[in-house]
Order: C-alpha cells, then sequence, then structure tokens
C-alpha cells in the first residue's frame, strides 16, 4: 500500500546488519479492526497472526530462493 504508515522497525536485527548484510521487511498482516489505530505488532499481547497470508509469506521465500539460486555464481 503506498499509503501505509512508515514503522521503524527494531528488535536486536541491526546487530546482524553488523556481521552480515541483509534486511527487514514486513509483509503486513491485514486491516486495524474497528476503532483501532493500527494493527497490533507482534510483541503485543493484542497481536493476532493473519493466517490467511502464509500463502502469501511463503511465497515470498520460495520466489527469493528461486532469484537467488538463479544468480552466476561468481
Amino acid at each position: 500500500d503506498a499509503h501505509a504508515k512508515l514503522v521503524s522497525g527494531s528488535e536486536d536485527f541491526a546487530y546482524m546488519l553488523q556481521e552480515k548484510p541483509g534486511c527487514y521487511i514486513l509483509i503486513g498482516g491485514g486491516q486495524a479492526d474497528e476503532g483501532q489505530e493500527s494493527v497490533p505488532f507482534c510483541h503485543n499481547p493484542h497481536y493476532d497472526f493473519n493466517d490467511d497470508i502464509i500463502a502469501l509469506g511463503a511465497s515470498y521465500w520460495v520466489e527469493l530462493a528461486k532469484y537467488y539460486l538463479s544468480r552466476p555464481v561468481d
């Protein structure tokens, strides 16, 4: 969504990136419930994983692996 709010992901991922290059992605868990400003993140006690996005997340990793494995070896 081009109108999604920006978030600053955190956790300890920055420490991992000091050792190896990488990135952090957000797939999105769906729409906020009525009266909510946003969908709670996974460390929030009100977080409810959206099972409908499992296929989307899995296909993302499959396509990423296919792309990576199709590249010429240096």
